[in-house]
Order: structure tokens, then C-alpha cells, then sequence
């Protein structure tokens, strides 16, 4: 009964802070960042972590990152491939090495410093999804460019992290085993995207059944979804994946028509709650300038980094700082590791609280940074 609640509150809360938002000239989905932190253990309480607001908001991120694949011109992404690389590698590179530069600044072990840096290194696209949605930017090249850096990025990261890990754990970590579960997945998800889905869209989509083409369609995307994490990818680019098999057939628009209005009403205001939901404010005073330097290397470090890996590949330089801007976000993807850090000794208690407010500042600061760019000089 008590879910029940706190579900109630945070579609009420999101949507009448989503529209505030929009009515001080921001995208809506600041309002529901910041909203999460308001309505969480932070400031009010009236909404607590709990393993169905975990459920439903990871269904929620998976259903945004399902829709962006859907909107993904697939041969615009294969076109943008060189700078997507580039503009991941870039946005690895500098908040790698300035990230190791600052946890040695203050006072990390190597160890711990480097696992910072690749914890900064992390991209979730999620939220800059959703701003470029808001912003009708969503089909643009830059935009394009950026889901490809992710995808990069994702690999890139768990890679790296495989390797240090195997270096500092304990535990036997088989890089070799690890690098070809990466390589099985995106070969399994390129053939059943480019022929296991359409024939299945086409074959069950007739059945005599409520909704049959969007219930196919949530099948095909928990089913990439699990792959991607069984391989031990992001379950996100699973998500993103099964959207741009979808949307290569004929069923496309009625999957996204149909399925939007039950995402966007329950599961993915959930998603932005749940990120507000892990800041505390306990000792915040006492590390504040931490706080504040490592936001700015987290944020300058990625927006340079992936910026210029943008610029190098033939882009502009507006187009270049748009794209550096839309990688910034860390998302659900840095909290993950964070907690990974900290179970394993890399991240300690006393920085713990700090890097999840780091982790959050990047999420929220993307949203009014790309709606300021775009107003200033639209694409």
C-alpha cells in the first residue's frame, strides 16, 4: 500500500515540476531531476529507495533508451561511426587522466585514484536522450553522434574496468572470456536485428490478442535488454538495440504510438525520481570543495574531451561543444560503478557520498546546458 503512495506522489510531483520547468524557459526534465532530490531521503522524505521504485525505474530506462532506438536513423549512425569512436575515446581520455590527477590531489592511493577517473570516464546518455527529444533535435547528426559515442563508451569502460579490476581483485577476472561475450552480443544483435526481428514482428503481430504488435515489441526489448546484461553489457544498449531492429519493419510507429503514453505516464518519471533518490546530504558541508572541484573536472573534462574527439572528425565547432555537452551526463551508469567501488574497497565511504553528488550535478546540469546551447545557436 505504502508503493502505491509513493508512486502517486512521484507521477503527481514529476509532472507538475516538469512543467514548471518548462514554464522558467527549461526543459521539463530538469524539473523531474530535481524534483526526485526534493520529494527523496534528501529534503522532504516522502519518497524512499525500495527494490519496485528500482524495478520500475530501471523499466523506465530502459523504455527511453527502447524509444531512442526507434528514432535512430540507422544509416546515420553507421555514417557518424568515426566520430562516435572518436568523440567516446576522447570523453574517456581526459576524465581518465584528470580524474586520477585530482583523486592523487586529494590524498587517494594510486589505486583509488585511477578507479575515480574511470568512474568519471562513465557516459549515460539517458537524460540527453530525453533533452534532445524535448529540444525536436533528437534525428540530427549531433544527436546521432552522441548515441554512438555511448554505445562506444559503454564498451570501452566495462572493458577498462574488467582490466583494472583483474589487476587489484582478488578475484580471477579472464579478460579474454570478457572481451568475447562483448563480441558475441553485438554479433547476436546485429543478426537478429537485421532478420530474427522482422520475421517476428511480421508472424506474431497477427495474432488474435490484445495489443499484439506493442506486446511483441516490449518481448523483443526485455529479451535484448537481458541478452545485453547476461554478456555483461549495459542493459540500455540492449534496450536501444532492440528499438533499431523494431525500426527497420513496418510496425514502428504503432510500437512507439501505443507504447509512449504508458511509459511516459508510470514508468519513466520513475527514472528521473530514482536518480534524486541516492543524494544525501550528510556531511555535505564537510566536503563541499571536494564536491565542487570534482564536479567541474567531471563536467569540463567530459564536455572537453568528447568535444574535441568531435572536432577532430570534421565538425564544427558549435556542433562540436553540443556534442561534448550531450556526453556529460553520468547517470545510472556512474552510480552503478560507484557502488561497485564501494563494495570492493576502490571508493571509500568518505568520498562515497560526494561522487554520488558529483554523479547527480552532471545529470542535472545537462538538460539547461543543451537547451542554452541550442537557443544560442539552433543546429
Amino acid at each position: 500500500m505504502e508503493f502505491y503512495l509513493q508512486l502517486l506522489v512521484i507521477i503527481l510531483s514529476t509532472k507538475l515540476a516538469g512543467d514548471l520547468a518548462v514554464r522558467l524557459g527549461q526543459p521539463s526534465v530538469l524539473g523531474k531531476l530535481i524534483i526526485g532530490v526534493v520529494i527523496g531521503p534528501a529534503i522532504l522524505g516522502w519518497v524512499q529507495p525500495s527494490e519496485l521504485i528500482s524495478t520500475f525505474s530501471n523499466i523506465g530506462v530502459l523504455l527511453l533508451m527502447f524509444f531512442a532506438g526507434l528514432e535512430t536513423d540507422i544509416k546515420e549512425l553507421n555514417n557518424n561511426r568515426n566520430s562516435s569512436v572518436a568523440v567516446a575515446v576522447g570523453g574517456i581520455l581526459f576524465p581518465l587522466g584528470l580524474g586520477y590527477m585530482t583523486g592523487i590531489i586529494i590524498g587517494l592511493e594510486s589505486s583509488h585514484a585511477i578507479f575515480l577517473g574511470l568512474l568519471l570516464s562513465a557516459t549515460s546518455v539517458s537524460i540527453s536522450v530525453q533533452t534532445f527529444k524535448e529540444l525536436g533535435t533528437l534525428k540530427s547528426r549531433e544527436s546521432t553522434t552522441v548515441l554512438g559515442a555511448a554505445l562506444v563508451d559503454d564498451i570501452l569502460v566495462v572493458v577498462a574496468l574488467a582490466v583494472f579490476m583483474s589487476f587489484v581483485s582478488t578475484e580471477e577476472i579472464n579478460l579474454g572470456l570478457v572481451l568475447l561475450k562483448k563480441v558475441i552480443f553485438f554479433a547476436l544483435v546485429i543478426g537478429m536485428g537485421w532478420k530474427v526481428v522482422p520475421w517476428v514482428m511480421r508472424k506474431l503481430a497477427p495474432l488474435r490478442i490484445t495489443e499484439a504488435v506493442i506486446s511483441i515489441g516490449i518481448v523483443i526489448c526485455l529479451s535484448f535488454s537481458y541478452m545485453a546484461e547476461y554478456f555483461g553489457v549495459a542493459g540500455i544498449i540492449g534496450a536501444f538495440a532492440a528499438g533499431i531492429a523494431i525500426s527497420r519493419t513496418e510496425f514502428k510507429e504503432e510500437v512507439e504510438q501505443k507504447l509512449e503514453p504508458i511509459a511516459y505516464a508510470i514508468f519513466v518519471p520513475v527514472f528521473f525520481v530514482s536518480i534524486g533518490l541516492s543524494v544525501s546530504f550528510e556531511g555535505f558541508m564537510s566536503q563541499i570543495l571536494i564536491i565542487i572541484g570534482l564536479a567541474m573536472v567531471a563536467i569540463l573534462s567530459k564536455w572537453l574531451g568528447a568535444g574535441l574527439g568531435a572536432k577532430v572528425t570534421g565538425f564544427n565547432w558549435r556542433s562540436s561543444i553540443v556534442i561534448g555537452a550531450g556526453m556529460v551526463s553520468r547517470g545510472e551508469v556512474a552510480l552503478i560503478i560507484a557502488a561497485i567501488g564501494l563494495e570492493s574497497g576502490l571508493l571509500s565511504q568518505k568520498y562515497f557520498t560526494s561522487v554520488i553528488i558529483v554523479v547527480i550535478l552532471t545529470t542535472i546540469v545537462t538538460p539547461p546546458l543543451l537547451k542554452a546551447l541550442f537557443k544560442k545557436s539552433p543546429l
